[in-house]
């Protein structure tokens, strides 16, 4: 399911639905980040219906600010809690199921293909630089590289250079999270029209 292009993001008090992607994060050990600590930051900066999706950093909320406000203020609350930068890349709902809907390996175990976020297009070049690739495939995206691993990543020496600064979630994580972003806009939807017939009943009545 793909949502139309047209979202609120950057419209003073609309409210938009946001996926943030952190990198290196795990749930133990070096960069240990609980995700209850995550949501209680994001709520912290403001953002609204706010939701984890496993330990590898991914958080589903709404917010009326932009993009880079949002990333702004969530890097400044993982810099204060964890003493050290921690990436973060974001994308709207829209955006993160254009993502799900381009992936150009559909026909491939969704949990050997990945998507690698970036803050930025990749150069066209991108593909020039790559190294150590065996059987692996690779495609470019909008601000997204596209990797099939036939052995799995854990036993691949790919490197992209582009990519360094990224981070990659498989497609069955892209999916949950396309899937709870919608169901965030949904209620988003949902309450606009409530609040429609709320004031007509009320405008109905004076």
């Amino acid at each position: 399911m793909f949502f139309a292009a047209a979202t609120h993001a950057g419209r003073k008090g609309m409210m938009s639905v946001y996926i943030a992607l952190l990198r290196a994060v795990n749930v133990v050990g070096a960069n240990k980040l609980p995700m209850a600590e995550l949501k209680a930051m994001c709520e912290a900066a403001g953002f609204h219906s706010v939701r984890t999706y496993i330990a590898s950093g991914n958080v589903v909320f709404q917010s009326t600010k932009s993009e880079a406000r949002v990333k702004a203020a969530l890097e400044a609350a993982l810099t204060s809690y964890t003493g050290k930068p921690i990436g973060i890349l974001v994308r709207t709902a829209a955006e993160m199921a254009g993502v799900l809907a381009d992936n150009p390996f559909k026909q491939t175990p969704p949990s050997r293909t990945v998507a690698i976020f970036l803050d930025a297009p990749p150069p066209a070049s991108a593909l020039e630089a790559v190294s150590h690739c065996t059987n692996e495939e690779i495609r470019i995206g909008r601000r997204e590289f596209y990797v099939y691993y036939p052995d799995g990543i854990g036993e691949s020496r790919l490197k992209i250079p582009a990519a360094k600064d990224g981070t990659a979630r498989n497609m069955n994580t892209i999916a949950k999270l396309t899937a709870m972003a919608s169901l965030t806009r949904e209620f988003l939807a949902n309450a606009g029209d409530a609040a429609t017939v709320a004031r007509q009943c009320v405008n109905s009545q004076q």
